[in-house]
């Protein structure tokens, strides 16, 4: 019976490593949530300025420059996605979208 008590440190010290291991890694985790949650907004900000009204007009003023064909058609409809995705506050997306109709307008 004298070891049970002189083991119970030891098994303390354990527990304690482990709990000090699972909040860092916690730590860690939360700090990569809220990393993915911002990169996809900060991704479509940087690619082309960003989802703004200003972007949108002068990518529609593009899109209306083109000659008619299948890239214009893609352009169009990346173009309503992307005015919808501003709606709906889906600021990444319509970043994605606008960069899309974009790239048909160079013939891409």
């Amino acid at each position: 019976m004298l070891q049970i008590p002189a083991m119970s440190p030891g098994l303390s010290q354990e527990q304690e490593k482990e709990s000090n291991i699972m909040t860092k890694l916690l730590g860690v985790i939360a700090i990569a949530a809220v990393a993915f949650a911002v990169a996809p907004a900060q991704a479509a900000k940087h690619s082309m300025g960003g989802c703004s009204g200003a972007n949108l007009e002068k990518t529609e003023t593009a899109v209306e420059n083109m000659a008619d064909g299948d890239s214009k058609f893609v352009a169009e409809k990346e173009i309503t996605a992307a005015q919808d995705a501003m709606l709906n506050g889906k600021m990444g997306a319509c970043g994605m979208h606008l960069n899309k109709a974009m790239q048909a307008t160079m013939g891409k």
